[in-house]
């Protein structure tokens, strides 16, 4: 098979001659990857499942796509008072399975996904960092779902992590969340963490807002997060979030649709948890809720519940299984969508939950309803759950395939 990366190439090396000279002091290289290979029981390519409506699936096995992040750190120099001036940037490279890896055109894309300055430990900031760029800033996620429920990656600027009186506050002035957002719009986010609620337990709180855009139809918006994170349970750690916004905070840490006013609401509840309970025994564990008012019709409530467990019968081989379950509450009924995949493992670097990398051979079946077929011929003709689809107008399916997932620091 050829493979064509110039694209990405040029990215790599762009992020490498903005970083390599600048400095004798130690380069950081990390990144992440997933690579593999995927077919249809029904022959042809892996065609992935995820509910129409529904801003994320469930990814053991259901991923359809080569992705990798490269990233490069360069400290540039380190003043008298211990702040450091940094420099780090992040290519980005992402192809669909069942296309020559060209990481361009209408299967792929490559971008430099974060190119930023920051001059952190700064004292005159309370041991915060100054930074300015584009950057990934404040991302919070469930990993089994790849959900970035919080995530106020910016293009940008801003104060991060001031110490005061036991407290961090943190604020970003942005006008982009990220590099596939079309439109300048501005958006102020403002955090203060570090609340010590319980032996092991941590509250965060964030506002953001968004202003209203120089255009006709147009409104400004706004969204509050409070979350709790929980060292020690079940020998891993417990998140609960609890997010609301109006307008264009309908997007709940993003930037929403700036054509909503103040009558569009969305609230969320996330709850997740790792757990570690032995050394071969682990996993992760989510509820997501979410409510959306429209005054046009265009109410849902979306469910999420899932499971991934693991067990390693030795140091390097572990037996990965998910389950999930999606279903959206609309006015065109009740979409539902369910998967479960099995997932035997090599495992080189340990038998635990988050131990990468991992290899996996994998089975993926899923099955969905009348509603959710209906929704995805109208919201996503040719994807798996519609009728025109991989798996035609039958409502369920099954995958099988390889898969290789890194992360590295």
């Amino acid at each position: 098979m050829k493979i064509t990366i110039s694209a990405g190439m040029s990215l790599a090396a762009a992020v490498a001659c903005a970083v390599l000279p600048l400095s004798g002091q130690a380069l950081e290289f990390s990144g992440y990857l997933r690579s593999g290979v995927g077919d249809s029981v029904e022959g042809g390519t892996q065609s992935c499942f995820q509910l129409p409506g529904a801003p994320s699936k469930y990814r053991l096995g259901n991923e359809c796509e080569q992705y990798a992040e490269l990233d490069l750190r360069q400290d540039l120099y380190t003043f008298a008072d211990g702040s450091v001036l940094s420099l780090e940037g992040m290519a980005a490279l992402y192809n669909q399975y069942g296309h020559t890896p060209e990481f361009t055109g209408d299967h792929g894309w490559a971008r430099m996904v974060q190119a930023y300055a920051e001059w952190s430990k700064v004292p005159a900031l309370y041991n915060g960092s100054l930074w300015a760029g584009r950057r990934f800033y404040k991302r919070n996620d469930i990993h089994i779902s790849d959900f970035y429920y919080w995530n106020q990656s910016a293009t940008g600027a801003g104060v991060e992590d001031m110490e005061i009186g036991g407290l961090k506050y943190s604020y970003a002035f942005s006008r982009k969340d990220g590099v596939f957002q079309k439109d300048y719009i501005n958006r102020h986010d403002f955090n203060v963490g570090g609340f010590d609620s319980n032996p092991g337990g941590e509250l965060e709180f964030g506002v953001s807002y968004i202003d209203k855009p120089d255009s006709e139809d147009a409104h400004s918006g706004w969204a509050v997060t409070a979350q709790h994170k929980q060292d020690g349970f079940l020998g891993g750690s417990n998140t609960l979030a609890l997010q609301y916004g109006e307008g264009p905070g309908t997007g709940l840490g993003y930037t929403g649709d700036v054509t909503l006013d103040d009558s569009a609401k969305s609230w969320r509840v996330v709850e997740y948890f790792d757990w570690q309970l032995t050394p071969r025994f682990g996993g992760q564990f989510q509820v997501v809720y979410q409510k959306d008012k429209r005054v046009d019709g265009g109410d849902q409530d979306w469910w999420s519940v899932g499971v991934r467990p693991t067990y390693a019968f030795t140091e390097q081989f572990k037996l990965v299984t998910e389950l999930g379950h999606d279903q959206i509450d609309a006015a065109d009924g009740t979409r539902k969508l369910s998967k479960f995949t099995v997932a035997p493992t090599w495992s080189p670097a340990g038998p635990a939950f988050w131990a990468r990398p991992e290899v996996r051979l994998y089975y993926t079946y899923a099955q969905w309803n009348d509603a959710a077929q209906r929704a995805a011929n109208l919201m996503a003709a040719g994807s798996a759950l519609s009728d025109s689809g991989a798996f035609g107008d039958a409502q369920h399916g099954s995958n099988f395939g390889v898969q290789v997932e890194y992360w590295w620091k």
